[in-house]
């Protein structure tokens, strides 16, 4: 009898590494938004890849500004629908489970996020998943506080070059990773990567603030008051600039689909929306208008 104890302990060794084996992994998860994209633009895109990962929604952003609503992303908080007769604390509850879904796993709740309340932190030191950021607006740089629980956080080269970053992605078998991606072709002037800068279009008061993006350097001059306000018939051509980017970047998320391995989640979204001229708005930020705060959004699992 003795000497069967071994065999009864290599056993149950190979037995619970088995079950380890056999124990489902967590999905790759990766989170996209569209800078400035806002719904209606994404909708008369028509894009088709992008479709493949379900109905695409419109929601409505908890901020018209950059980096407040990146925040509001990384500590879980999607854009949200608009439902009547509901408590914010049940919407809330019912969005966080959502991420069971999302990571593969089925113990997920908003508590699991406390004491810091910061979702790259969560996966990277209670989930073990490698954590990764590559963002494109430099308010958003790696000096800000937004670089807190990510391996790695990469302010790109060029702020409208989604493809770029997918060169950079690689996906590792022995741990799941998240991606934080923020993608600027859908960002004033909507611009594709190889349209040279001096094509790129030109709204006085409003290209001298934005001329040196790729610089890391956001500043000029504002539009004085002798100045011509907007010309609708610009803004109108700087809207389907924006369409035309969606269209372009669905394109690019095929690319992605073909890169990322089965068990991927991805959620594409916009931080905000945009304003063409509508009730004399334009861009985003100080305005409180629908349309700043209306953005698409799609999610799915690859497979």
């Amino acid at each position: 009898m003795a000497a069967s104890a071994p065999s009864q302990c290599y056993n149950r060794v190979s037995v619970a590494q088995t079950i380890i084996r056999r124990r489902p992994r967590r999905n790759n998860y990766i989170l996209i938004i569209f800078d400035s994209c806002r719904w209606d633009s994404f909708v008369a895109a028509r894009p088709k890849v992008m479709r493949k990962l379900g109905r695409v929604e419109r929601r409505w952003s908890y901020a018209s500004w950059t980096s407040p609503s990146h925040y509001n992303f990384l500590i879980g908080l999607m854009p949200h629908t608009s439902p009547r007769h509901v408590f914010a604390s049940e919407y809330y509850k019912r969005e966080f489970v959502k991420f069971n879904e999302r990571l593969g796993c089925n113990d997920f709740e908003f508590k699991s996020l406390v004491p810091r309340l910061y979702l790259p932190a969560f996966l990277k030191e209670t989930l073990g998943y490698r954590t990764h950021a590559m963002v494109s607006l430099p308010v958003l740089n790696p000096k800000t506080v937004l670089n807190q629980g990510f391996d790695t956080y990469k302010l790109m080269e060029k702020h409208n070059d989604m493809r770029a970053m997918l060169r950079e992605m690689k996906f590792p078998e022995d741990r799941p990773s998240f991606y934080l991606l923020n993608v600027g072709e859908t960002h004033y002037p909507y611009a594709l990567p190889d349209e040279p800068p001096e094509l790129w279009p030109r709204i006085s008061g409003v290209h001298g603030v934005f001329k040196h993006l790729d610089d890391h350097i956001v500043g000029g001059k504002l539009r004085t008051r002798k100045e011509k306000f907007f010309d609708q018939k610009k803004l109108d051509e700087l809207r389907q600039r924006q369409i035309q980017a969606v269209r372009y970047l669905d394109g690019v998320v095929e690319e992605l689909f073909d890169l990322v391995p089965k068990n991927t989640y991805i959620t594409i979204t916009s931080d905000h929306g945009e304003l063409f001229g509508e009730d004399g708005y334009f861009g985003h930020g100080p305005i409180q208008h629908e349309k700043v705060f209306e953005v698409p959004f799609v999610e799915g699992k690859l497979r």
